[in-house]
């Protein structure tokens, strides 16, 4: 069946953006960049489009981060992401701190007002339907408050089902593209990566229902899944590192609660196979990030194993994950949605991973780097991992809490830590010892 597309070329369609607006740039790996460069060519004319993005990976930095453009295109991220991550450390753009599973309401409720939202979507299915599915996650929110859609149909864009589906009637303009996703490569975990994943995987018990991070730690854990039972998957991203427990029925959906037999993400990145199992799957059902982040729907599904990674922690259990020191170096992600999610889940766990030191510098720290923010407090710190070991901090004491970190920090900075935890704690840590 034929349908109409108001399909024309990408300079014309970006003559619907005005000085002023406010434009959703899609994320994940499906940056529209054919749209993205003829807005960016339009640079000399604009002035004060406001850009909204969230997670996204390039291959390149965004074109519009660009000095002769810092009046023409306002930078305001939620996640510091790789394409635009320099500007912003320069000064040039910003970040607004937000949990990502809340960043929907601030279009929903006008905070941030949609005027243009740009996607990249797949070609229309026979009722003339297209798919966003690589980027569900706030592309969703974005697009049902955007006054003006503008997409890319490329043949290259997975149909995904869910809530990132729309017809291309209400689509105003349609640019026809040929542009591959980019392919994120699977992080090859090493020897500290592995011992982390094996030291998280003993502890999860068949019939988990997992949310697992981006990196090597977490697909160290994947790996050291495989002679588990009846997992399931309510996750932000879907990965490359899920393909083999999806593949061998590990992970079968079977136990959850919460859309039993589906795998749930609002976001991909990984390999073309990823992708291309993706494509009319009805078995991956991808979501709004305000949904598939909900803590209350997360801990609806039993046993919810929460593992994430983050940059360093202070003896107190306070986690920072999106800094270093002063340093933007991401966001804030779904890690607390999954944290205080997994806490509301019959025998739901958060796991808090990283190797021990860097470069020579522990990441276990007396107190945070100056400037770092905490993502994860210490209120709701449960387990924390490194290479030596895991550690529960679920009701334990400050004095308690910096014991146990001690013993899983690197051996080489103990004894430094173990003074400053007696110098700040007193009589109530030397008696632990």
């Amino acid at each position: 069946m034929k349908h109409d597309i108001k399909y024309m070329s990408a300079d014309e369609a970006v003559r619907l953006i005005k000085s002023g607006d406010h434009v959703y740039i899609q994320g994940s790996t499906s940056i529209p960049e054919t749209l993205v460069a003829a807005m960016t060519r339009r640079g000399d004319e604009l002035r004060g489009v406001v850009l909204y993005s969230g997670f996204s990976v390039s291959d390149r930095e965004a074109p519009y981060c660009k000095p002769q453009y810092k009046d023409s295109f306002l930078v305001d991220t939620c996640f510091v992401s790789n394409n635009v991550r320099k500007w912003i450390n320069e000064g040039y753009g910003a970040t607004t701190p937000r949990f990502l599973g809340e960043v929907p309401a601030l279009f929903r409720d006008g905070t941030w007002p949609v005027d243009v939202v740009l996607l990249n979507c797949s070609r229309p299915n026979e009722e003339g339907y297209v798919s966003f599915g690589v980027s569900a996650d706030l592309a969703t929110s974005a697009t049902e408050c955007a006054r003006t859609i503008i997409a890319q149909i490329n043949p290259h864009v997975p149909f995904s089902y869910g809530d990132p589906v729309i017809h291309i009637s209400e689509i105003d303009a349609a640019v026809e593209v040929d542009d591959p996703l980019v392919e994120v490569p699977t992080a090859i975990p090493g020897e500290k990566e592995t011992a982390i994943g094996n030291a998280i995987a003993e502890i999860i018990p068949d019939g988990a229902t997992l949310q697992i991070g981006v990196g090597g730690i977490p697909n160290a854990v994947i790996r050291a899944l495989e002679n588990h039972k009846h997992l399931g998957l309510h996750t932000e991203a879907m990965t490359d590192g899920v393909l083999p427990l999806i593949e061998k029925g590990i992970i079968d959906n079977s136990m959850k609660k919460v859309m039993p037999g589906k795998s749930v993400a609002c976001l991909a990145l990984g390999s073309r196979r990823l992708y291309d199992l993706m494509d009319y799957n009805k078995e991956m059902i991808f979501k709004d990030v305000a949904w598939t982040n909900d803590p209350f729907i997360i801990g609806s599904n039993p046993k919810v194993m929460s593992i994430n990674s983050c940059l360093e922690i202070d003896l107190t259990g306070q986690i920072c994950a999106d800094s270093i020191g002063q340093r933007l170096f991401s966001g804030v992600g779904g890690q607390h949605d999954f944290v205080y999610g997994s806490s509301r889940s019959e025998g739901g766990l958060s796991f808090l991973a990283m190797t021990s030191s860097t470069k020579g510098i522990s990441k276990i720290k007396p107190v945070l780097t100056p400037g770092a923010g905490v993502v994860t407090t210490r209120f709701q710190t449960n387990y924390v991992v490194t290479e030596h070991g895991a550690v529960n901090l679920r009701g334990k004491s400050l004095p308690e809490r910096a014991r146990l970190l001690i013993s899983i920090a690197d051996p080489a900075f103990r004894e430094e830590l173990d003074r400053a935890a007696a110098e700040r704690f007193g009589y109530s840590y030397l008696r632990l010892r």
